[in-house]
């Protein structure tokens, strides 16, 4: 019989006489292996450092805990991935409660993780010591990206716990000091979700418009009273501190107590000590106001007094050095009253030449002289009329004589030369003209008026010529 443990090898496998042991496939072995290391350990609580932490689009975490000694592979399933009260990072240490199981599709075992937490208070500092490195890296605690706080802000929103003494305080401070409307946010400021809660409340009050139903805040407040650190940890996981960072509205971080300091404060506009001291330094005190503006009153009112009084003095002092007015005056009275002297006199003397003239003017008006004037000017103009009759050069033509011009109207012709020189002339006798023409020619009939207004023609074979 052969022996089955022999090396000799054989082609094909083949069942051996006495050996109970059936071929087992792959899959079997692993879940025998599953099983059985379900069985043994269950749930185990494991102590390691976080590596190659990344999270799947599906929702689930993949990760490994490691120490100096060995590595192991873990899995976190979405919902309890998204119960974490941190952000796991690489390198911090924690301690994770699950079930060891294996993976037969890779022949691993790994810890299915229920629950994780940070190993202790330093794991939580090396934690938040490399979140802040990493944000400050990025520059959002940069003090350029302050903004400054307005100073007597209309809208305060509060982001906070609804119950408790925060918002109490915050409330009764801003009634002391100045009256503001104040919206308030309700979030959880502790536990699983206070993290996000926060983020959205800041990102709400920025996303609001400034015409909306919910009246957009000018100044935010994020605050919680005092607690350790793992209490006041959602202000200072990632989702926070960028939605402080990015957020437009001036906003004052009162989280915890003066010793205590979250990311969140390095993120804010502004860091207050308590929740109290955030609402003091949001808003001015009103009685402060009163006072300074009063002050301010009086001391316009003071200024504008002492610029009147001072501007009296100037006046008085300048009238002082001016001359009276009888001294200013006198001179000018003086004047007026030689110059009315000296325009009764002119008058006077005016109407007395006028007088004179108008005497001279009516002598020569009498009838007499006028009779002498009228006989005089009309033997003037007899005499003239004499001398043109007889200067009139048709007053001849009844003698016997006749009177030469152009046949177009010109000027009397008193030369031979001037008569060929026209060509056509007329001669005017006593009782009418003829046309004639110096050359010889014929020449167009023209119309000749004779006395009295007869008009008469000549024909051109009939006109006379003289040369």
């Amino acid at each position: 019989m052969p022996d089955p443990f022999s090396d000799e090898a054989r082609l094909v496998a083949e069942a051996v006489p006495g050996d109970n042991a059936l071929a087992l496939s792959v899959g079997e072995l692993s879940m025998k292996l599953k099983r059985m290391v379900e069985g043994e350990f269950g749930h185990v609580r494991l102590r390691g450092e976080i590596s190659g932490y990344k999270r799947a689009a599906s929702g689930h975490a993949y990760l490994c805990l490691k120490d100096e000694a060995a590595v192991i592979d873990g899995v976190m399933w979405k919902g309890a991935a998204s119960g974490l009260a941190f952000s796991p990072q690489d390198g911090i240490e924690v301690i994770a409660t699950g079930k060891l199981t294996t993976y037969p599709g890779r022949s691993k075992y790994q810890v299915v993780i229920e629950r994780m937490e940070l190993a202790g208070a330093g794991a939580l500092m090396a934690l938040f010591e490399k979140l802040r490195a990493k944000l400050a890296a990025e520059g959002l605690f940069d003090r350029d990206r302050k903004q400054p706080l307005p100073f007597m802000p209309r809208v305060i929103g509060v982001v906070t716990s609804p119950t408790g003494a925060v918002i109490r305080d915050i409330l009764h401070r801003l009634e002391d000091r100045c009256p503001t409307h104040v919206v308030v946010w309700p979030v959880k400021v502790q536990g699983e979700g206070a993290a996000g809660e926060v983020a959205a409340a800041v990102r709400g009050f920025d996303a609001l418009p400034a015409d909306g139903p919910v009246p957009r805040p000018d100044l935010v407040i994020v605050a919680r009273g005092g607690g350790s650190i793992e209490d006041l940890w959602a202000f200072n996981e990632e989702v926070v501190v960028r939605a402080v960072a990015d957020c437009s509205i001036p906003i004052i971080s009162a989280v915890g107590h003066e010793t205590d300091t979250s990311l969140c404060d390095h993120a804010a506009d502004l860091r207050a000590p308590t929740p109290t001291a955030a609402a003091e330094i949001a808003v001015p005190v009103i009685a402060d106001l009163r006072l300074t503006v009063a002050s301010h009153h009086q001391r316009i009112e003071r200024c504008a007094r002492r610029y009147v009084d001072y501007g009296r003095q100037r006046l008085d002092g300048l009238a002082r050095l001016l001359p009276k007015r009888e001294a200013l005056l006198g001179p000018q009275r003086q004047r007026a009253d030689d110059a009315a002297q000296r325009l009764d006199r002119g008058l006077e003397r005016r109407v007395v030449a006028a007088r004179g003239t108008l005497d001279r003017a009516a002598g020569a008006l009498r009838p007499a002289v006028l009779e002498r004037q009228v006989a005089s000017a009309r033997d003037r103009l007899t005499a003239t009329w004499r001398l043109v009759q007889t200067l009139n050069p048709d007053n001849v033509l009844e003698r016997g004589y006749a009177r030469i011009t152009a046949s177009d109207g010109g000027a009397t012709l008193s030369s031979s030369a001037a008569a060929k020189a026209a060509g056509a002339v007329t001669l005017r006798f006593r009782d009418g003209a003829v046309d004639a023409r110096v050359d010889g020619a014929p020449s167009a009939p023209r119309p000749r008026v004779e006395r009295g207004g007869t008009r008469a023609y000549v024909a051109p074979d009939a006109q006379p010529t003289l040369l």
